[in-house]
């Protein structure tokens, strides 16, 4: 059977708890008596899961003993539970489908919890399912007792502590179905121990009881019809579209909007991949480290129609200084976010689906637009244009001879192709490949942008690859990110998870040391992490002690070929410890709290704008 598509699959109703209205009748299961535990575990199996990552504990353990005759749910046994964590989001950032952790109580759910919020910043589909103590210990202090539901309270669209296994099937099927609609995020299910290890009937499908949660998905008319209006009068429009256009699987839709009516297109760090980066209409990520034209388009323009973006500061720079002259057309499916940053002059709640295919169809009927449309934007693009070709990205080669990150990044993706799925960590390298890989279909750009998490890469990269097996995967990793969380390639060598890793060593934390560089004097305090003076570690040895293969790459001249081996590894994972430059910057840059007016090229050299435009 073939794979259904990520824009197909983020689209599918929450498994079976969508079909559980009485208006949808569905046949009904009784089984029982049976423990909690074992009515988790069919409910798991009747929402469709087909993998957990996690690690048993002592209140959880009894979910694993019926877990271990499941026939539907493969667990993978995680070495950390923030690996797991982010092995969840991962799966479930390449697939379009929920992705689900598991841990015990007290260290076991708080090792959760920044998964959880980079999963909540980046509106990421995952539950968590987590043991709790005996509901008779709960305020105790008893051992491994600690209250994660009200811990995670602000960093989860909902959580539950589960009092009863009667209602197991029913928290599970509104946890599932709350986590993949609307605005996605993660839902965390505590559960007593002695909730798993008491009886009761298992009854399927469950009737939902959330009578307060209705998502808009549909936009008003009135507003469409006004945003459509704006488009096919301005004279210097940008669509600035963000990571709920592929949330929302509306790829193929935002490129009709976008050839229809001519305008360019910025993609945000968690949208890229969501508009081809060959096509000419698309100029690049904006931001702090966004292409020259994209930033500029973004200050200079006269209309800014946000596509599930949310005016982040990384994007606008100096909240006050940004699109001055800018008239805000603000489309996303939560309602919070409209005007939160910016005020919006055309607000629509809606899902950016059905938001484009809707303004499709009122920019088509509007008789301003077309050639006449083409010609009033004709001055915008020469401009635009003008700065691609004057400020394209690019790198100098490190005086020392030494491999210049952005080479071997570049020259990775021109080796491995678009049809890959390419998961940073963060930092230099996560903006590196953010700007040197070209990406030109949705879900094979995966990264922490929320929240800006270390350690992602390796698990969130094992999570992609488990969901998507036929998919290349390639984790490019910082040495500083990559040391948090590579134990997680012991679980890939024994699960059969063949991911591939690049760490670009620099031998520090090289976004530190680059602020240390550009804003404390070249005083870098506690950067460097001894991977390239004392090759501690030896990341080839280190590779191997965990069931991968190894290589290391120095040159310029070795650079093809290591890449071409490690395509050539496919039964194994692979590390590649690209032994890079220290002094390497990511430019352009618009320095934290700045305006992006004064973005830098690069080290000491401003973009030169045309006298009216500044």
């Amino acid at each position: 059977m073939s794979r259904p598509t990520p824009e197909v699959l983020a689209h599918r109703p929450a498994a079976h708890a969508a079909q559980t209205t009485p208006s949808n009748p569905v046949a009904q299961i009784t089984e029982g008596p049976m423990n909690g535990a074992s009515a988790l575990v069919r409910s798991l199996e009747e929402l469709g899961v087909d993998i957990v990552f996690g690690i048993p504990g002592g209140a959880i353990l009894p979910a694993y003993d019926p877990l271990f005759d499941s026939k539907k749910v493969r667990h993978i046994l995680v070495r950390h539970e923030q690996g797991a964590g982010h092995a969840a989001t991962g799966y479930a950032q390449a697939t379009g489908r929920v992705g689900v952790c598991m841990a015990t109580s007290g260290p076991g759910a708080t090792n959760l919890v920044t998964p959880i919020a980079d999963a909540y910043m980046d509106s990421v589909p995952m539950v968590a399912i987590t043991g709790q103590v005996a509901k008779s210990a709960i305020g105790t202090d008893a051992f491994q007792e600690a209250d994660i539901q009200g811990i995670t309270l602000p960093i989860t669209k909902h959580n539950y502590l589960v009092q009863t296994g009667e209602e197991l099937p029913r928290i599970l099927a509104e946890a599932f179905h709350l986590a993949a609609t609307g605005r996605p995020g993660p839902v965390l299910v505590d559960i007593p121990k002695d909730v798993l290890q008491g009886q009761t009937m298992f009854t399927w499908p469950p009737t939902l009881e959330l009578p307060g949660y209705h998502p808009t998905m549909h936009p008003h008319g009135k507003q469409i019809r006004e945003a459509a209006r704006l488009i096919a009068s301005a004279k210097r429009p940008v669509f600035y579209v963000g990571g709920g256009v592929l949330k929302a699987g509306a790829s193929a839709g935002l490129r009709k909007l976008a050839e229809l009516t001519g305008v360019p297109v910025v993609t945000t760090l968690m949208a890229r991949g969501a508009f081809p980066d060959s096509h000419p209409q698309h100029l690049g990520m904006p931001g702090m480290h966004g292409t020259v034209s994209a930033v500029y388009a973004l200050q200079r323009a006269d209309l800014i129609v946000a596509l599930g973006a949310r005016f982040d500061d990384r994007v606008t720079g100096k909240l006050d200084s940004f699109a001055p002259n800018a008239t805000i057309v603000h489309a996303d499916i939560d309602p919070a976010e409209i005007g939160k940053n910016r005020a919006a002059d055309v607000p629509i709640v809606g899902d950016a689906r059905y938001v484009i295919d809707e303004l499709i169809a009122a920019v088509s009927a509007e008789a301003s637009d077309g050639p006449a449309g083409r010609e009033r934007l004709a001055d915008w693009w020469s401009q635009l244009d003008d700065l691609r070709d004057r400020y394209p990205l690019g790198w100098e080669d490190p005086a020392d001879g030494t491999l210049a990150p952005q080479q071997v990044i570049k020259r990775l993706g021109e080796i491995v192709g678009p049809d890959a799925i390419y998961v940073a960590g963060v930092g230099q390298h996560q903006m590196w490949a953010a700007q040197f890989i070209k990406y030109e279909n949705p879900a094979t750009w995966l990264n922490s942008g929320g929240l800006g998490t270390m350690g992602y890469a390796v698990p969130a990269a094992m999570g992609a690859k488990a969901g998507a097996p036929d998919k290349v995967v390639w984790a490019i990793d910082g040495d500083g990110c990559f040391q948090m969380t590579n134990q997680e390639l012991a679980t890939c060598a024994l699960e059969g998870i063949p991911i591939k890793v690049a760490v670009i060593n620099n031998g520090n934390l090289g976004m530190v040391r680059q602020w240390q560089t550009l804003f404390y004097d070249e005083r870098y305090s506690n950067t460097d992490l001894g991977t390239h003076k004392h090759r501690i570690p030896d990341f080839v040895k280190l590779a191997d002690a965990l069931g991968c293969v190894g290589l290391r790459c120095e040159t310029v001249s070795d650079l093809d070929n290591t890449i071409a081996a490690a395509m050539a590894v496919t039964d194994q994972p692979v590390v590649i410890d690209f032994v890079v430059g220290k002094d390497a910057m990511v430019w352009p840059m618009v320095a934290a709290g700045t305006s992006n007016d004064e973005i830098m090229f690069a080290r000491g050299v401003r973009p030169r704008f045309d006298e009216d435009d500044i």
